[in-house]
């Protein structure tokens, strides 16, 4: 097995301040022509350690993928926070699981990274514990963003509030869903104005229910805006599920059961329920012009991975 150079963390939202780490990685693999790795949790050690669920930004398919397409690194470990994990010492988790069983010559961690039995491993007693075995360590600093500290905690709090064009600053790219494509109950070719359907990943959180501007990537490398629906379509339904449908601009084709990528750019009103279902189809007809002016004023990839 090749050596490794490994980034530890559980990069919720893989945001700026795992970015820097993720570009650490990745610099001092091509240093030491060893393999960046990146080291995870399939899910929140505090959701095991407390038995509560815990709301994510991501799903973990959409960690994976977001390391892969904006760091580059392709070998990404979701491991299973499971008993085992939970009670394991934080030396011998260094000393067997990253060195013994993964080969790795340095390792990466955030500036208020805990891992180990009772989070009683720390970004000073991992440097020590690597220049005891040779390794080399960094320890990445805090990101800050117009002098708040980069934080998933924080990023959370404004995803949940509707205010993804912030987020996306702090992130560093558009907040976004991965899932695959299911049957809606079709109420929107009705009205002329068909959609796309996506679940909610389990345990992950929602942005606040509304109306949002949107780009759709495609399986095939496309890109389409999209106007998106995030809540419970008062106007149509009277139960509570949450949906997320999506009518994309200038496409005409079946995407049913293909997976699709949904970003977030920006929340145009929140959701209202309607006296009719022509004073719904105005309305949506009005947020595509207002969808339509976004991308002519702000370009398509604006607040994705090419934003600074």
């Amino acid at each position: 097995m090749n050596q490794t150079v490994i980034a530890l963390g559980f990069f919720d939202g893989v945001h700026r301040g795992h970015g820097a780490l993720l570009e650490k990685t990745v610099q001092r693999a091509r240093e030491l022509g060893a393999e960046p790795v990146v080291f995870t949790f399939d899910r929140p050690p505090k959701e095991v350690v407390t038995g509560k669920p815990v709301l994510l930004i991501n799903s973990p398919e959409d960690r994976r993928g977001l390391v892969k397409r904006l760091y580059g690194i392709e070998r990404i470990i979701l491991a299973p926070f499971d008993r085992e994990m939970m009670t394991l010492p934080w030396d011998a988790f260094v000393e067997q699981k990253l060195v013994r069983d993964m080969h790795a010559v340095h390792l990466v961690a955030g500036h208020d990274h805990r891992f180990g039995h009772k989070n009683q491993g720390t970004p000073q007693l991992l440097q020590e514990k690597c220049r005891e075995l040779g390794l080399g360590c960094d320890i990445i600093p805090k990101v800050e963003v117009d002098g708040i500290t980069v934080s998933s905690t924080y990023i959370r709090e404004l995803v949940e509030s509707g205010d993804v064009e912030t987020a996306a600053r702090f992130l560093g790219h558009r907040h976004c869903m991965t899932q695959t494509v299911g049957h809606g109950q079709r109420l929107g070719r009705t009205i002329g104005i068909p959609t796309v359907n996506l679940a909610v990943p389990e345990h992950v959180l929602t942005p606040k229910f509304g109306v949002y501007v949107s780009r759709v990537y495609l399986p095939d490398g496309r890109s389409c805006a999209g106007v998106t629906n995030v809540g419970t379509r008062p106007t149509v339904s009277r139960g509570e599920a949450v949906s997320v449908e999506t009518f994309l601009l200038d496409f005409d084709g079946d995407l049913y059961g293909q997976d699709i990528r949904l970003e977030f750019c920006k929340r145009l009103r929140g959701e209202v329920k309607f006296d009719s279902l022509e004073a719904l189809r105005e309305e949506i007809q009005k947020n595509i012009r207002q969808t339509r002016a976004y991308f002519e004023k702000n370009g398509v990839e604006r607040g994705g991975e090419n934003m600074v």
